[in-house]
């Protein structure tokens, strides 16, 4: 009896010791964030989805925050992988859509879930978004306006090369032609996307190159883009173009601008930016309210006047 008396002491113990150990377990506080990015497809976007993961690193080895990082070709790539971290109950979800409309609804589905999102770079149609990080793109296109309109003259015949459909392409396209439109001497002749490729560039400018035989500049949404320009007005022979402008701050168009080539400007939209939103994710996981619901990186012009201040050697982008 009294051996029974003590298995069942025993056995009682190591009953609450393995409740107390699953209750440790269920109070396991670690914390994911989801990142959703696209395919690094060109330049700019391959050094943003490092920055992305330098930053979700630097979490994880100081905080103990997990982080999924996935990465897609195409919207629907991309809406299937924030429906792989919504099942994954990830505490947080940072996003940069392909498309803007396309991703809207994956947008809509993470709030539905009760997930705070951080959107980077392109914005969604709808207001799933708990927090956006983004350059200034109306300020890009406002800014490279009155650029053209000064070394101009305000007079000119412009071509320019767009991004695909979304937020971004939209803001610095309305920038820009609110700025040239309004000079009565300046004439958009050709749009057309690019693509954000630089292949894709080269293909659209030599196509533009024979259809039209009278150009003075070219806007360019992106430096890779404005790289692919660059090489099909050499390729052409043409010297007509006084000169092509991109965004972003890639290392190579700054040394074309420090050369005084044909590229002679270019306003900043830093992949760099990721890392605030990574950082404004982790907040969230934690349970913290965000300062604002909206971060925006200037658009500073950059010109062979300044170009010194900002060109890294070192630098990956």
């Amino acid at each position: 009896m009294l051996k029974k008396l003590v298995m069942l002491m025993i056995l009682f113990v190591a009953v609450l010791a393995l409740a107390a150990c699953s209750e440790e377990g269920s109070g396991d506080d670690s914390l994911t964030i989801g990142i959703s990015l696209p395919d690094a497809t060109h330049g700019w976007m391959g050094a943003l989805i490092e920055a992305a993961e330098e930053q979700a690193k630097e979490f994880k080895e100081s905080e103990g925050i997990n982080y999924v990082m996935t990465n897609a070709a195409d919207p629907n790539s991309q809406a299937n992988d924030i429906d792989d971290l919504i099942a994954q109950e990830v505490d947080v979800i940072v996003m940069l859509p392909i498309e803007s409309a396309a991703l809207s609804p994956a947008g809509q589905k993470v709030k539905d879930a009760g997930i705070p999102l951080v959107i980077v770079d392109r914005e969604l149609e709808n207001d799933a978004a708990t927090v956006v990080v983004k350059g200034d793109n109306e300020g890009i296109g406002i800014n490279a306006g009155k650029y053209f309109v000064e070394q101009l003259n305000g007079q000119g015949k412009i071509v320019e090369i767009t991004g695909p459909p979304n937020s971004v392409t939209e803001q610095r396209s309305a920038g820009f032609r609110d700025a040239v439109e309004s000079e009565p001497g300046m004439e958009i002749i050709a749009s057309q996307s690019g693509d954000f490729s630089t292949e894709k560039s080269l293909e659209v400018m030599q196509n533009i190159l024979q259809a039209e035989p009278d150009i003075d500049a070219v806007f360019t949404q992106d430096d890779g883009m404005a790289l692919g320009v660059i090489q099909a007005i050499k390729e052409a022979g043409r010297d007509d173009i006084q000169f092509v402008t991109g965004a972003g701050g890639a290392k190579d168009v700054f040394e074309s601008i420090k050369a005084g080539e044909l590229i002679s400007a270019t306003f900043l939209y830093p992949p760099g930016q990721v890392k605030e939103a990574v950082n404004i994710a982790a907040q969230l996981a934690k349970g913290e309210e965000p300062e604002k619901d909206m971060v925006i990186i200037e658009a500073t012009e950059v010109t062979k006047d300044n170009v010194d201040d900002y060109y890294d050697p070192d630098s990956k982008f």
